[in-house]
């Protein structure tokens, strides 16, 4: 078996490094400078790398930087570029802010208040779980950690308490309705705020480097909002129809609840300190660029509090890996779509792309390249490696096809959720959810393809109609 592992690996590992070869061997097209030519060659590759996965994304990252250097493709300041983007240093910082939600069990608390509260009929207990989700998405930018962490967990509880197991086949009662629900009202919730998904600062700095486009907390905010607040609404409803539980009313959830918060105890006081300061997070997000205080100076404010307050300790700082490993493999891959832009691949792909699509019109451009980009989704395991992949050359394209540049940045952002919905594997709540066995592999895809309709309509279509009347574009 080992054998076998190994063998994989190195298989996998000899296409990626073939691939990147190719483009050294193969002259660069038209009038793109080799330098861009060799950046797009290794950034293929490494996307290769971190789609098959032969390492772990920290360390093809890592191989990536070092063959830039060693090609003299880049130089090693260059190469480094990405460690002191601030945008990366937020998505660093607010793992740390999710391990104080996680660590002092206010997560649970606040997920468990809404059920006690909310919880006596089965459509109402779905929207109590999903309330605490937003709640906590602000400053938890990590879906995985908010849905797979801490509400998968609470649904599978429900699920056996009201007798809903798909291993005795009565997941109909309740989980059937109920696991979907969460997960993909959850990928709604990541696009509503800028902090509530690892990908949506990559694809700000993205905007920013390509389009000049410049994306606030506030701003995200103003702009995704109504289409949120109407995705949050209906999603939980279309998919009551399309699974109906058998158990309409769940008069027994409150009691279950109020049990977990017994068990759990009063407010501690590193609960107490968690809420001041997340409440504390949340206004300095939105109003702190008037007093003249970044979104990431905001989130190391933040944790600083937590540690002077005893919530976080050092060694929960040293030992949160999620944070270390994506300050590294994001770091990477952001300076490589910079570098792509700086040594003039993503603005020749723009130039022959817009070409191809310069007499069908912008908002035509735009309408065909973001479905190409959320169907896309289907080739990917990873919303991330999706966004690095994907999200500034489709923005340049836009952008030189005459799309309004604001409005595609953030179609596209959105859209960087939302494909999500698509399979079992494309996010990283997904095979967590679908893993509890409720829905099978036909159900799944065919409940996304269908969501994915609803997404287009309300994100693509009411988004752009409200971006128009608050000046987006």
């Amino acid at each position: 078996m080992y054998l076998l592992t190994v063998s994989k690996k190195w298989k996998q590992l000899s296409l990626c490094i073939f691939l990147g070869i190719t483009f050294f061997l193969i002259p660069a097209p038209g009038d793109l400078a080799p330098a861009g030519w060799h950046v797009f060659g290794i950034f293929a590759a490494t996307i290769v790398g971190l789609i098959l996965k032969p390492l772990p994304m920290g360390a093809v990252a890592l191989l990536s930087l070092t063959v830039l250097c060693l090609t003299h493709t880049l130089e090693l300041e260059e190469a480094l570029s990405g460690f002191s983007n601030s945008t990366i240093w937020l998505i660093v910082t607010a793992f740390f802010i999710s391990r104080g939600i996680i660590k002092t069990g206010l997560g649970e608390r606040i997920a468990y208040l809404f059920v006690e509260r909310f919880g006596k009929r089965t459509l109402f207990l779905a929207y109590s779980l999903i309330a605490s989700d937003v709640l906590m998405a602000p400053a938890m930018p990590s879906n995985t950690a908010r849905a797979g962490g801490i509400l998968a967990p609470i649904v599978k509880s429900l699920d056996l308490a009201f007798d809903s197991d798909p291993e005795k086949g009565t997941e109909d009662r309740l989980g059937r309705f109920l696991v979907p629900a969460i997960f993909h009202t959850d990928l709604v919730i990541s696009a509503i705020f800028l902090t509530s998904m690892a990908a949506n600062p990559m694809a700000v700095s993205f905007a920013g480097s390509v389009a000049g486009v410049q994306m606030t907390w506030g701003g995200w905010l103003a702009v995704s909002w109504l289409p949120g607040v109407v995705s949050v609404l209906l999603v939980p409803l279309l998919l009551y129809r399309l699974f109906p539980p058998r158990l309409k009313e769940t008069p027994e959830a409150p009691a279950f609840a109020r049990q977990k918060l017994k068990e759990m105890g009063p407010l501690k006081k590193e609960e107490k300190a968690m809420v001041a300061i997340f409440l504390l997070l949340i206004l300095l997000w939105a109003g702190g660029h008037s007093l003249g205080i970044h979104e990431t100076l905001t989130a190391f404010i933040g944790l600083c509090l937590l540690l002077l307050t005893g919530v976080l300790e050092w060694e929960d700082v040293k030992g949160e890996k999620g944070a270390w490993d994506t300050l590294v493999w994001f770091s990477v891959l952001v300076m490589l779509a910079n570098q792509m832009n700086a040594k003039g691949m993503i603005p020749w792909f723009s130039r022959e792309m817009g070409l191809l699509v310069s007499g069908a019109g912008g908002f035509t451009a735009m309408t065909v390249l973001a479905l190409i980009y959320f169907y896309s989704h289907y080739l990917f395991a990873s919303g991330t490696a999706h966004v690095s992949a994907m999200y500034a050359a489709f923005l340049g394209v836009m952008v030189s096809a005459g799309a309004p540049s604001a409005m595609g940045a953030y179609v596209l952002a959105w859209f960087s959720s939302m494909f999500g919905c698509l399979t079992h594997y494309g996010c990283g709540p997904a095979p967590i959810f679908f893993g509890m066995g409720c829905l099978t592999q036909k159900e799944w895809w065919k409940t996304g393809f269908l969501l994915s309709l609803f997404h287009l309509a309300v994100w693509g279509g009411l988004g752009c109609l409200w971006g128009k009347v608050i000046g987006v574009w």
